[in-house]
């Protein structure tokens, strides 16, 4: 359909295919002519998204899958990452730029999603696990109609 630029990809839960998710995503940035800079932090936020759905949610567990989806609304890119996992509060993870955090190895991809976004919302999945659902607002697209 012209103009309808989305995608759905249904992932094992394993680092490696994160590369998939960010060849996909580039190429669907590119072919909307989003420029390079929004391109890049749009890469990272996703990729932050999609590894936690990975460790966090789904736990590595090769029984359970990621399921991402972009789609296009306007000028507003909406990409959302589902895992299978039990679900968790976004209220309880701890500050990153806390002072006692500073050291920690883990705790800035949601800080990450938040800077490079315009809009990150958690909900719970149905039938289990957690939903991000990333927002960001596009100038300037290509008409691909």
């Amino acid at each position: 359909m012209p103009g309808d630029h989305r995608f759905h990809l249904d992932l094992g839960s394993r680092f490696e295919n994160i590369e998939l998710v960010q060849v996909v995503l580039r190429d669907t940035l590119d072919q909307l002519g989003v420029e390079e800079d929004a391109r890049h932090w749009i890469d990272v936020a996703v990729r932050e998204a999609v590894a936690n759905a990975i460790k966090h949610g789904n736990e590595q567990s090769p029984d359970k899958q990621v399921h991402v989806d972009l789609l296009l609304e306007g000028d507003e890119l909406i990409i959302r990452i589902e895992d299978e996992g039990p679900g968790f509060d976004p209220v309880a993870v701890q500050d990153p730029l806390a002072p006692e955090n500073l050291l920690r190895p883990s705790g800035r991809g949601i800080f990450y999603m938040k800077s490079f976004m315009d809009d990150i919302q958690y909900s719970p999945r149905p039938g289990g696990g957690t939903v991000v659902t990333l927002r960001k607002r596009l100038a300037g697209l290509k008409s691909l109609s």
